[in-house]
């Protein structure tokens, strides 16, 4: 049941170790955020392998985790940003907020996704209770006929590519990651680390590797402009709604990804807001995501994102207002560090070897996918790497890659 009970004790030594646990969660997760590559539910993976070594209370671990999800939600756009930029000559086919980085426009740029995802906690709030509460009452509903829904979902998510050709595109994107995720999913992880997972390898592959790979292809990160935001109040505000309520939607469905709620957000969005509107809607999806799928694993017990599923396998109870203070401390220091680090971050990248950099972090998914699935993740991050590559070569998003999770829940295996 979904209690709404409030419990709050004053203990200054107990809330100085709370604040404790939730810094050092804050910690872990500007340094995975701000790891190329590095996927928020492979490091809630390894955050679940290393916890039961931890001497804390269970309820601080599963803080810290939270709070170290949340913040990764905020800074895992600034390593997005810096690496992955082609060559001028292919703006027109790279990201909307690669785009803004070729226009000397990339400072600008992470102060919008601050903005995206800082409002997104704040609409979130007031709207978490009444969701939720529809929620239990419609699921039921939807559980029954979940195949039929995620198979409308991913139909959605591939009619919106703009063209024919990169509708096929989408399409053979979404059935082979969906092959993969039934041919590998249900392997068992015989890795090092406690809490293994075949997670690690197949998002490390499908959407960290080739995202480091187009890198290495292009020319690096340009000078960049002042850090001016020049998009209304208004605008970013009505923009960043519309993602958190996408990401409010598809926080309650297993296996739809803050990715395609962007997409379909996307899709609802006014083309005149341009890169602009994509940074600020998809940034808002992505924290809202992991904040309603927060509620949807207090009210029916099932995660339904990495960081909650990590959440989960370690054991911690759910503390509610000690975890809703846990997202709002990491949110407001997330908001912070997108501005002040990745500004440092975008010109270190710009003095670095974008080359060995790229190549540096792709061994070190390599070694994560190693440590939690063994010698058998390796070949699985290698195959998952191949076919993470077939969205952009042949023009589709991304996003169609999530046939990974979707296909094998559609097909019941």
């Amino acid at each position: 049941m979904f209690d709404l009970g409030i419990r709050i004790a004053f203990a200054p030594e107990a809330t100085l170790l709370a604040v404790s646990a939730i810094a050092g969660g804050i910690c872990l997760g500007t340094i995975s955020g701000l790891t190329p590559g590095l996927h928020a539910n492979n490091f809630a993976l390894l955050l679940a392998g290393v916890a039961p070594s931890v001497p804390l209370p269970p309820r601080l671990i599963g803080a810290a985790m939270l709070a170290a999800g949340v913040v990764h939600t905020f800074l895992d756009f600034v390593p997005a940003l810096a690496l992955g930029v082609p060559d001028p000559a292919m703006a027109a086919s790279a990201l909307p907020s690669h785009r803004l980085v070729l226009g000397g426009r990339g400072r600008e740029a992470l102060r919008l996704s601050a903005l995206g995802s800082g409002l997104a906690v704040v609409f979130a709030l007031p709207l978490a209770i009444p969701v939720t509460l529809a929620m239990l009452e419609i699921y039921p509903v939807l559980a029954e006929r979940l195949p039929v829904v995620l198979t409308i979902i991913a139909a959605a998510v591939i009619a919106t590519e703009p063209t024919n050709h990169a509708r096929k595109a989408a399409l053979l994107s979404f059935v082979v990651s969906a092959l993969l995720g039934v041919m590998t999913l249900n392997v068992p992880a015989d890795g090092i680390l406690s809490v293994g997972s075949m997670l690690a390898p197949l998002f490390g592959g499908l959407f960290g590797a080739p995202v480091l790979i187009d890198a290495m292809r292009g020319s690096g990160v340009p000078r960049q402009d002042d850090p001016a935001v020049r998009t209304t109040r208004t605008s970013v505000g009505g923009l960043a709604l519309l993602g958190t309520v996408s990401g409010a939607i598809v926080g309650y469905l297993p296996g739809v990804s803050s990715a395609i709620a962007a997409t379909l957000a996307l899709v609802s969005a006014p083309s005149k807001y341009g890169s602009r509107g994509f940074v600020v809607t998809t940034s808002g999806v992505n924290t809202s995501n992991t904040l309603f799928a927060l509620c949807a694993l207090l009210a029916f017990g099932n995660p339904r994102t990495g960081v909650l599923v990590a959440l989960d396998r370690s054991g911690a109870p759910l503390a509610w207002p000690l975890l809703v203070a846990a997202v709002l401390i990491a949110a407001a220091v997330g908001f912070v560090l997108v501005v002040v680090v990745g500004d440092w971050y975008i010109g270190a990248v710009r003095r670095l070897d974008h080359v060995r950099l790229s190549a540096g972090v792709l061994v070190v998914l390599a070694v994560l996918s190693g440590l939690f699935a063994g010698l058998i993740g390796v070949a699985v991050y290698g195959v998952s790497t191949l076919i993470g590559l077939i969205p952009a070569r042949l023009g589709a998003r991304r996003v169609s890659l999530m046939g990974v999770l979707i296909g094998p829940l559609i097909l019941g295996v």
